[in-house]
């Protein structure tokens, strides 16, 4: 378990808001991501349920791009509990090397897979 998680926790709340219209708020105690009216695009569960992983959650377009990703690095990517069955993945941050670009390439994704078209019609990110 990461002793940074507030570094990571800060890492993941820039990255997020500087996305257009994103906000955030708690969900299930833990923050969440979301644009207007609730559609969620990422998560940031630290310890959750005493797991001991340090992460980011971000949706994926689907089931299949999860498991390639999962597939494709096991070490970064899982499937999380709750949210896996939807197709949402999780990538470890309480690593020295953390790929922070590739976070935030995988955030950005995320939130237009949830955002509405004139969001994404106005160049989105």
């Amino acid at each position: 378990m990461s002793p940074d998680s507030d570094i990571a926790l800060a890492r993941v709340r820039e990255i997020a808001l500087a996305l257009p219209a994103a906000a955030e708020r708690l969900s299930h105690g833990a923050p969440g991501f979301h644009i207007e009216k609730g559609k969620f695009f990422a998560y940031f569960w630290h310890n959750h349920h005493g797991d001991g992983e340090t992460v980011a959650i971000v949706k994926t377009d689907d089931g299949e791009e999860q498991a390639t990703l999962i597939e494709m690095d096991p070490d970064f990517y899982f499937r999380p509990a709750y949210l896996g069955p939807y197709g949402w993945v999780a990538m470890r941050l309480d690593r020295e090397d953390t790929d922070w670009d590739r976070v935030a390439d995988r955030i950005a994704r995320s939130w237009e897979l949830v955002a509405p078209r004139r969001l994404l019609e106005m160049g989105g990110r």
